[in-house]
């Protein structure tokens, strides 16, 4: 996103700021499922969704909303963050930035202005696993919105001052969401350790030596490579039938030659063997916290309803003041002010699973992460309770359905599903699958986060006497 959401997260206070740091190729062969056991909550409807392949080989997806003649029109490339060339980190998001610079037939910083005039708006935003570009306007505008994005897919422009310049504003990001921030430091170094050699441990905007060597020429590289129909996923969501969209795609996308050049593979994570830790300090810390980040299964490396105890186990420890840190911390013994867990679980290779705790005043780090470990240990010994399970498949039951409310919400559900590897049957039945796990999975799932395959980061004060010494 022009700034990029992945790359400032920080701005939404702590527990938003974990919740978007954490946040293609196919994905590997899926281990067969157990027959899954009576939803607790009957799952939402969902809507009317359906699919084609342009000849091309441009996956695209139609879903249906008639409540208001609106349309959310988004292209996803499964490229992102981790699919940077070796050197040339941030290279997705600042190609990014370079889309909106003009092609042969929209001028330079005309794509957004012409989007305005026709009473839509539009953005873009890049994560680890893809680069999406949306615009949301009356779904009689869908034919301008689709020409316009065809066009930059294969034509874009730019000149060398252009790039030059767009570099430096994505540096003035980096230094404003980052490099400015302890907070958002702390978790681009804890990424970098927890993962040793997955380019998930890269940060989404890049590390600033190697941003200050970007060109023109890199940007012009990875976007011939990738930037094509068999490497997209278009996503219309919105007042709007599935013959229509694809007569239109047809039209405007069906003449774009494919790249015949899939994402490069990425290398595997080895085996986890011991436990990482760091402290950052800096001079801005206004309150020291822990932050301990877990390496588990994620919906895209094939264990559904692992993934989906995994959502749960992040809601039993730190959704809200009913969860068992807050109860323990907050309300407890009094050692925290916040306590939190997150698990981010849509990425298409392993991912996070992230807890912290913000220390009360004459508490030590020390002190809340042993509180941190003896509730997680407890819910491995005992796992949820039942009125604990029924609660929070309520919450979320009910967040189903207001998701069904929000076109774009769901645009991106199924975009950055597609992404993941994920086939549209299993986006469509993750809230059923959800409703289906047992507390005993969810004790199950609490086992798999070990102490040998996590990293934890303490984010300390530093003192002028310590700055000098």
């Amino acid at each position: 996103m022009r700034p990029t959401l992945s790359a400032h997260p920080a701005l939404l206070g702590l527990a938003g700021f974990l919740a978007l740091a954490a946040f293609g190729a196919p994905a590997p062969a899926r281990a067969e499922a157990p027959a899954p056991e009576p939803a607790a909550t009957a799952p939402a409807p969902g809507p009317a969704v359906s699919s084609f392949i342009l000849g091309n080989g441009m996956r695209a997806v139609v879903i249906e909303d008639h409540r208001a003649p609106v349309v959310t029109h988004m292209v996803w490339y499964p490229m992102g963050g981790a699919d940077s060339p070796p050197g040339k980190s941030g290279i997705a998001h600042y190609l990014e930035h370079l889309m909106f610079k003009g092609t042969d037939e929209i001028p330079e910083g005309a794509f957004s202005k012409i989007i305005a005039a026709n009473g839509g708006s539009d953005n873009a935003f890049t994560g680890p696993d893809y680069t999406a570009y949306f615009q949301r306007i009356a779904a009689d505008r869908l034919d301008l919105v689709m020409r316009m994005e065809a066009d930059r897919m294969r034509d874009l422009e730019f000149s060398e001052e252009i790039a030059i310049t767009e570099r430096a504003v994505v540096l003035e990001e980096r230094s404003q969401r980052t490099d400015n921030n302890p907070q958002s430091l702390l978790n681009e170094q804890l990424g970098a350790m927890l993962y040793l050699n997955h380019p998930y441990n890269l940060p989404v905007i890049g590390w600033r030596h190697e941003i200050e060597t970007l060109n023109r020429d890199d940007a012009l590289a990875y976007y011939r490579r990738y930037y094509a129909p068999d490497n997209a996923i278009l996503v219309v969501a919105g007042d709007v039938t599935p013959e229509e969209v694809e007569r239109l795609a047809t039209i405007h996308y069906g003449p774009l030659e494919p790249s015949g050049q899939p994402p490069a593979a990425r290398p595997a994570e080895p085996p986890a063997m011991a436990p990482r830790r760091l402290t950052l300090a800096d001079e801005k810390v206004r309150q020291p916290y822990v932050l301990r980040r877990y390496l588990v299964p994620s919906r895209g490396t094939g264990d559904t309803r692992t993934a989906a105890a995994l959502e749960i186990l992040s809601q039993v420890l730190g959704a809200g003041i009913t969860s068992r840190f807050a109860q323990a911390m907050e309300q407890g013994d009094k050692s925290a002010i916040d306590t939190g867990a997150y698990y981010y679980s849509g990425q298409r290779d392993a991912t996070g699973f992230t807890i912290y705790a913000v220390p009360a005043e004459g508490v030590g780090l020390a002190e809340v992460e042993a509180g941190l470990e003896r509730v997680l240990e407890e819910v491995r010994e005992g796992g949820p309770t039942e009125d604990e399970l029924s609660r929070i498949k309520r919450k979320m039951h009910a967040s189903d359905i207001y998701a069904l409310d929000d076109q774009q919400s769901l645009a991106r559900r199924y975009g950055a599903g597609l992404a993941a590897g994920l086939s549209l049957a299993e986006i469509a039945e993750w809230p059923a699958v959800l409703q289906s796990i047992t507390a005993e999975e969810v004790r199950e799932a609490a086992h798999l986060l070990q102490p040998e395959a996590s990293a934890t980061g303490w984010l300390v004060r530093q003192t002028a006497e310590e700055e000098q010494g």
